[in-house]
């Protein structure tokens, strides 16, 4: 077991530079040589051979026939887990106080995937950026929800009466304002349940809030003490980004039960 330690170790050794990191995902993007390289990050040509050098004798990149180098399948692999630590790295502060709390180990894993996110704080902030997810949304919204902000109803209701698909889960223990079900009926939500536009579930207790359309998410994580927390989320139209918030929301979806009004309280 030491002996595994001492060769990740030595891995990460082999990452503990900001110049070899841009190499590696310089060559995950395409083939080149040192000399050309160089030119392209504005450094010199000796440090990026020294580089380039010490990336090939550990095995994380190769050179072809052509003179050009790239990335040798363990170099690639590498490149999946960097992402990761750079989103911890870049929000260690805020992971001070939150979270993941209950989510299962098979999505922290992937958590570099969410590296892109912008961070969005002040809840007056992260509800414009909800609304703009509505606004944009032309196929679907989805959403796994512990409270329901009363301003968003109607924003999110003209949506779907334009056609768009809003599927959403929600925690026995949401906070639900004063009004929500008098809004609803003035609204008309019963009729696009009834049209198949809106599908509901509901799960035990939900703290990691989720909402995305067909292109964009956010996500937020709950504090330390496992309450949700809107106030603070992290958002992207990043590819990567968005499949992370789509399967988790089908995860929790096919793990949901049946919705039940009579479970909430205003």
């Amino acid at each position: 077991m030491a002996d595994l330690f001492e060769e990740a170790a030595n891995n990460f050794l082999q990452l503990a530079s900001p110049q070899r990191l841009e190499i590696l995902f310089k060559l995950l993007q395409k083939k080149t040589t040192p000399t050309a390289l160089a030119k392209e990050i504005d450094a010199t040509k000796q440090e990026v051979h020294r580089n380039f050098i010490r990336l090939e004798d550990h095995g994380l990149i190769e050179k072809a026939k052509d003179g050009k180098f790239g990335l040798t399948m363990f170099g690639q692999t590498m490149c999946t887990q960097v992402p990761s630590l750079v989103f911890f790295a870049q929000n260690r502060k805020y992971f001070e106080d939150h979270t993941f709390s209950n989510l299962p180990s098979k999505f922290i894993m992937r958590t570099g995937q969410l590296a892109s996110g912008n961070h969005i704080k002040g809840f007056a902030n992260t509800l414009e950026v909800w609304k703009t997810i509505y606004k944009n949304a032309n196929e679907y919204i989805y959403e796994v929800l512990s409270e329901v902000p009363l301003d968003l109803i109607e924003p999110l209701v003209k949506r779907v009466k334009k056609g768009v698909k809003f599927s959403y889960i929600f925690s026995e223990s949401a906070v639900v304002p004063k009004g929500r079900k008098a809004l609803l009926k003035k609204l008309g939500f019963d009729k696009l349940i009834q049209k198949g536009l809106v599908e509901r579930k509901m799960e035990k207790n939900v703290n990691t809030v989720l909402v995305l359309n067909e292109k964009e998410a956010c996500v937020m994580f709950p504090t330390i003490n496992g309450e949700s927390d809107l106030s603070e989320m992290f958002y992207s139209n990043d590819p990567m980004f968005h499949e992370w918030c789509l399967d988790y929301f089908r995860y929790c979806w096919y793990g949901s039960d049946t919705f039940e009004e009579s479970k909430l309280k205003e």
